[in-house]
């Protein structure tokens, strides 16, 4: 119910000047209210008068909070279903004019316009409102107009005005009105907080109905993240560097439990955790160096995972990351700490495994706090180029493309050996190009990749499998694009290779058919390409 001005009885003369007390003016608008009450409650207690609208007045009218309404201030009615209630001139000349002219401060005078001195004000759940429902009229009614323009009229004029969008700030702007922190300067760092939190908004929002209209290919293309640390340096010393999230990925799901993720690392992580996680609930174990996979394995334990992908290379593995996908308790960590790893990320580290890696003072521990590690299954994918970036809908590897893959050549691979290729295809569609993974009892046993040629990675998986003391007879062969020769196939044979998985479509497609029924291989084509550059 609103209040009179009469009844408000807590301002008094403090509302008339008396005793000399300066009353400022602070607009309170949120969609967000955590912490509102206690925020106006201390912004009232220095000598702040509360205007406010709709649900957040009557939220602090109900906490016995003496504030205005707006329509008080703008003489005018909220109105069309509240869709304008502070585009008004009362609104935006309180917080825009100039302090520091004269000529302002007369024109407000003579205008009736009042200073509004702080302006808080969070936006309509614009993500919210996309994630629940697809109902384009209620998409379109919360998408706020008023709170992204107060939000920008105060950030224009932050010379004179604090402007507020983070219910995590509430407590360090007091502690400024308080204790004589209300510098420009700190007023300087919230306006640049306030113009990134409506860029990011309007992003959003355009975003969406790009997705929703034009595949998410529009004239123009927004990327928006959070940052949520810096790192010490960037790929190289003399880089800056800094982690950003979409949505709230890291600061949900990546917790740091020793040491410090430098901007390699993370790139590195990326690539095992993918890798890792690419098998759904399987006891998998990736471990990657300079974001390429050099041990992967499935196994019934995590532990036997670990020493099953170790094997692959352990010369590369030193100093290299690991990505579990599950619990590394106290054995797995034991075994571990044979070698030197420069990370370890998981699902969960307990803290007898915890108490075990201790003993190396340069690895890393990182987690995500699940019995899985998880992904945050972006819909996009991007990369810079030279003047901009490419931009495309992230890649997959499709649950059942390695089942309905089509069978080419005379022989046909058993169920066992099926889940060898399918373990090649999906560790060769995450790893760069050009690339051959090799498997064998669900262990990666070689692989090439990043080559000029596919023969090349052909070859060196096979000569690096060699110097490990790997057999790769009966293993299955997956490469990400199809074979443009049949010398990978001679190869492979050569090797003892059994099955192979490819997408097919190379114009020579009857030669390397022709070549695995020669050698009495299974040939499966996906028809799918995975190139990752």
């Amino acid at each position: 119910m609103r209040q009179s001005f009469s009844e408000r009885n807590f301002y008094g003369a403090l509302l008339q000047k008396k005793e000399n007390i300066l009353v400022k003016r602070a607009l309170v608008s949120v969609s967000d209210k955590t912490g509102v009450v206690e925020f106006c409650n201390s912004l009232v207690k220095n000598s702040y008068e509360i205007i406010s609208t709709g649900g957040t007045y009557k939220k602090l009218v109900e906490a016995g909070i003496a504030a205005i309404e707006i329509d008080e201030v703008t003489k005018f009615p909220e109105c069309f279903e509240g869709r304008v209630k502070t585009l008004n001139p009362y609104v935006h000349g309180g917080i825009l004019h100039r302090r520091d002219k004269q000529s302002h401060l007369d024109q407000a005078k003579e205008l009736g316009v009042e200073s509004i001195d702080l302006v808080c004000v969070n936006l309509y759940p614009f993500k919210e409102t996309i994630e629940r429902t697809n109902d384009f009229d209620d998409i379109i009614e919360n998408i706020d107009i008023g709170g992204p323009a107060m939000v920008r009229s105060a950030a224009k004029n932050f010379d004179a005005v604090i402007i507020v969008t983070d219910v995590a700030d509430y407590g360090e702007v007091i502690d400024a009105i308080e204790n004589e922190k209300n510098t420009k300067e700190f007023r300087r760092g919230y306006m640049i907080k306030a113009y990134e939190h409506t860029a990011a908004y309007d992003s959003m929002i355009a975003n969406y109905m790009n997705q929703r209209f034009n595949d998410g290919f529009g004239e123009k293309q927004f990327v928006v993240g959070n940052k949520v640390m810096a790192t010490r340096y960037g790929e190289n010393p003399h880089q800056q560097g800094a982690l950003y999230e979409f949505d709230s990925h890291f600061t949900n799901n990546f917790k740091t439990l020793k040491g410090e993720a430098s901007f390699n690392n993370l790139n590195d992580l990326n690539g095992a955790v993918k890798i890792a996680r690419a098998f759904g609930e399987d006891n998998a174990v990736c471990i990657s160096k300079h974001g390429n996979p050099c041990g992967f394995a499935i196994k019934d334990t995590l532990l036997e995972a670990y020493v099953e992908a170790l094997k692959c290379d352990p010369v590369s593995a030193f100093g290299g990351v690991v990505a579990v996908n599950g619990v590394v308790n106290k054995e797995l960590a034991e075994k571990m700490n044979e070698i030197f790893l420069e990370v370890v990320i998981a699902g969960r580290i307990t803290e007898e495994a915890q108490e075990v890696f201790a003993k190396k003072k340069r690895i890393k521990l990182f987690e995500m706090g699940s019995d899985k590690l998880i992904l945050a299954d972006d819909k996009k994918d991007f990369k810079h180029v030279d003047g901009g970036f490419v931009f495309q809908d992230a890649d997959k590897v499709g649950a059942d493309e390695v089942k309905n893959a089509k069978l080419v050549s005379e022989n046909a691979a058993s169920e066992a050996d099926m889940k060898d290729m399918e373990i090649a295809y999906k560790v060769a569609s995450l790893t760069k190009s050009n690339c051959v993974v090799y498997v064998k009892n669900s262990a990666m046993v070689a692989v090439g990749m990043g080559m000029t040629s596919r023969v090349d990675a052909a070859q060196c998986a096979l000569k690096k499998a060699k110097d490990m003391g790997l057999d790769v007879t009966g293993a299955a062969l997956a490469s990400e694009a199809f074979f443009p020769f049949r010398d990978s196939i001679d190869a492979a044979a050569a090797a003892g290779v059994k099955n192979i998985i490819e997408p097919g479509g190379s114009i020579r497609d009857e030669e390397i058919i022709a070549a695995a029924n020669e050698f009495g291989m299974s040939l499966y084509f996906s028809e799918i390409r995975h190139f990752l550059h």
